[in-house]
């Protein structure tokens, strides 16, 4: 499984995601994001881009094995996180 940290940061950046423009306050923030506790609200239910595991299965395992395909999204991750100048404590270790 994905090591996600739950940072919320990920959530706080969709404007630039074309598949979750529809989702966006307008602001880059999805309106599901419970920003009190950084959590999806539609957690089960959430679009397949916002879904690690079930991306990998149903669209990106023919480019990658999974191992490399959690490394890449780490990589983003991190460097948002970076960008956002993050407290390290939510880094993923890749």
């Amino acid at each position: 499984m994905f090591p996600c940290t739950c940072c919320g940061l990920c959530c706080q950046n969709i404007s630039a995601i074309n598949e979750l423009k529809v989702f966006d306050l307008g602001n880059g923030i999805c309106k599901y994001l419970d920003i009190s506790l950084n959590l999806c609200k539609i957690y089960n239910d959430r679009p397949l881009v916002c879904n690690i595991e079930k991306s990998f299965q149903e669209k990106y395992n023919k480019y990658f094995n999974k191992i490399t395909f959690y490394r890449e999204n780490a990589k983003i991750c991190n460097k948002l996180q970076s960008k956002s100048k993050l407290d390290k404590k939510f880094k993923i270790n890749n």
